[in-house]
């Protein structure tokens, strides 16, 4: 293995100073509900406006989009709608006999208040809202509280709310940040308390799901963009650039790696990114991301390729090698992946219907992305009669001597003796 292009030193770790923060933001909202909550707004987004957007403001902003961005953003809806039910099907009650009078199984029941996050970023980026909130709606979720910061005009983008009302979320407040986490999370005079929290957001919004789990659920925690771009000597170098690039454009933290079987090709795709990179803006998060946190390194062979892959545990891989079908299993971590020159990630991010909310920080050697199973529980149930009361209560009155556990023993002993 060679890097060509190392990346500068980027610490994974939450500053200090960030978790203090964020310990106080949550501790002041606890104390102070919606007060606190509009302090911190004002303070970080200089926003003093209401924080419940309601249902005239939602339609005077979404009467300003032209139909084409509107048509657009109900593609978005139907497709990650589509995809949600699809995974939806894939999961199934179970009621099943283990035994003579031992009947298990376990039921699939909708998480009844979600709170999702849709960031506010640089860009109003269409599919956020959707992605979030469409898969609560299809997993039965009763209540779906959303907020995003209010940094458009002294609100959300009008394209955002459209989002959010179309995909189904039943409330919407104009607050951005870890007060927006502390808010949904503990609930507030105005903002109603949820049960899990989904979403991405920046290093404050990620640290206050951190410090909220447990109190809520979470879906996970999604840092800025990554990408792996697989490739080897038959690859073309500018696709590959143009990928990279596309993903680095999200955040100056962004990263992106590009592994090859081939020195040559990698040189070439630096030398695409670098002639690339002349085109966008100067104040485009692009430049810096790769900067600093660019790498490209080649491998000598498929099998290092691979296991540098994994090691990576990337959130999105991208293969560029022709014969991608022959060895996709051997991929294990990843958040999601695409498979072949044209599977762009830009269709992910967009429209194609998986959702774009994925694990980052090699967050993927432990959990997927966030999807229609995150808003449902699976809980399980039994029924023990006749035979099967016998059989257990036999084991669990022994198990229970051996253990010391006196109440235990007498609850499986009374159904011995009963």
């Amino acid at each position: 293995m060679e890097y060509i292009k190392k990346a500068n030193d980027i610490s994974m770790e939450i500053t200090e100073e960030t978790e203090n923060t964020v310990k106080q933001i949550i501790k002041d909202v606890k104390s102070s509900g919606d007060e606190a909550v509009q302090m911190y707004e004002k303070k970080f987004s200089q926003s003093s406006r209401p924080l419940r957007v309601t249902e005239e403001e939602m339609e005077e902003s979404i009467a300003t989009l032209p139909e084409e961005t509107k048509v657009l953003i109900e593609r978005i809806v139907e497709r990650v709608t589509k995809f949600a039910e699809a995974q939806m099907e894939c999961l199934l009650p179970l009621d099943k006999d283990f035994g003579d009078g031992i009947r298990m199984g376990h039921r699939i029941i909708p998480v009844e208040k979600v709170g999702a996050y849709v960031p506010g970023g640089r860009f109003p980026l269409l599919s956020s809202g959707p992605m979030v909130t469409a898969p609560a709606k299809v997993a039965g979720a009763k209540r779906i509280i959303a907020c995003s910061p209010a940094n458009y005009n002294g609100g959300i983008h009008p394209a955002v709310l459209y989002g959010l009302k179309c995909s189904g979320a039943t409330d919407v407040f104009a607050i951005g940040g870890a007060q927006a986490v502390a808010a949904m999370a503990l609930g507030t005079e105005m903002v109603p308390e949820v049960d899990v929290i989904s979403g991405p957001g920046n290093r404050f919004v990620a640290e206050a799901k951190r410090q909220v789990f447990g109190r809520v659920g979470i879906d996970l925690i999604a840092g800025p963009s990554e990408i792996l771009v697989f490739a080897d000597e038959t690859s073309n170098p500018k696709a590959c650039a143009a990928d990279l690039l596309a993903q680095a454009e999200h955040d100056p933290n962004s990263r992106a790696i590009l592994v090859s079987l081939s020195k040559e090709q990698a040189e070439a795709v630096i030398e695409e990114v670098e002639q690339l990179l002349e085109t966008f803006a100067e104040t485009s998060p692009a430049h810096e991301a790769w900067s600093n946190g660019g790498e490209v390194l080649v491998v000598d062979s498929l099998e290092e390729g691979i296991e540098c892959c994994n090691d990576y545990a990337i959130e999105h891989l991208h293969v560029h090698i022709p014969q991608h079908e022959t060895f996709k299993d051997q991929f294990k971590n990843y958040g999601s992946l695409f498979s072949g020159e044209e599977s762009s990630v830009v269709f992910s991010d967009k429209v194609s219907g998986t959702n774009h909310t994925l694990p980052t920080h090699r967050g993927a050697r432990y959990t997927g992305g966030l999807w229609v199973g995150n808003y449902v529980k699976v809980a399980t149930h039994q029924t023990i009669t006749a035979n099967g009361t016998q059989y257990l209560a036999e084991h669990a009155t022994a198990q229970s001597e051996i253990e010391g556990l006196e109440g235990h023993r007498l609850s499986a002993e009374w159904r011995l003796k009963n």
